[in-house]
């Protein structure tokens, strides 16, 4: 049995633990089904997110020619604070833009390694702290915008990381923190604008993943590379498979390239 079609970044349902789903064009399959099974995975080729073009894959699935020109893969996705559609000012596409920054956003509290702070769209609660494999996120501040929500969070790094350790994270190494004791501490610390916008009276969520073993040395699979590998299933994390011998695949990671998926 085998399925063939291009990454892209791994579907989730919230659940106990956490349901994993790759999703091709004509069919899908839940990864949650496949722990304990030796799977083979061969590169096909490469297919930007984008244009569909087989172009080298440059950065987040796109070739290098759309990377620098659709507003999907522009500055302000990764930094929030570059947002400007609230002023009415194009960056790369105005309507795009305005969709997706003048939308209610979280600055959220979340540890996967580490205490971290991040960004995301209302609508992408909780998938965000799945992808990012925390155990456990708590909703500080909600915003009209997204620039609201980057100021914020550039405010806040000031005092707490806003990285997440990804080998840390697959080892399930972290420290036990009190996320709403670290919300109270931080909240002296948000920027004038987003004081009227803090939740309060919340709840941390926790989130279990499907992992029978997590690796000590984590080992990275790029297909790019790597044209075909074959391991046992052990664990889903974040957007990570985890295999027997360690090895990592970071399906976000491998995002625009064709592959067959084998079961053997």
């Amino acid at each position: 049995m085998f399925y063939q079609g291009v990454l892209r970044k791994m579907e989730t349902e919230f659940s106990q633990p956490i349901q994993y789903y790759l999703i091709f064009d004509n069919d899908f399959l839940n990864v949650n089904q496949l722990l304990n099974k030796k799977i083979k995975f061969d590169f096909v080729k490469s297919q930007c997110l984008n244009c569909g073009l087989d172009r080298p894959i440059y950065r987040q699935g796109f070739c290098k020619n759309c990377f620098f020109d659709i507003p999907q893969a522009a500055d302000w996705i990764m930094k929030p604070e570059l947002s400007t559609a609230h002023l009415g000012i194009e960056d790369r596409d105005i309507t795009y833009e305005s969709k997706v920054q003048l939308q209610p956003h979280i600055v959220y509290l979340a540890n996967s390694s580490n205490v971290k702070v991040g960004v995301t769209r209302k609508t992408q609660v909780p998938t965000r702290w799945i992808d990012q494999g925390a155990h456990e996120a708590i909703e500080m501040v909600e915003v009209p915008n997204r620039y609201l929500a980057g100021i914020t969070e550039v405010a806040l790094k000031n005092y707490v990381s806003d990285k997440t350790n990804w080998r840390k994270m697959l080892k399930n190494d972290f420290e036990e923190e009190d996320l709403l004791v670290w919300k109270d501490k931080l909240k002296e610390h948000l920027p004038a604008q987003a004081r009227n916008y803090m939740i309060n009276n919340n709840a941390a969520i926790n989130i279990e993943f499907p992992v029978l073993h997590y690796p000590k040395t984590p080992k990275s699979l790029n297909f790019g590379k790597t044209k075909t590998f074959t391991g046992i299933l052990k664990g889903i994390k974040g957007q990570y498979l985890i295999f027997e011998d360690d090895t990592v695949c970071n399906i976000r990671g491998n995002e625009g390239y064709v592959v067959q998926l084998h079961v053997l």
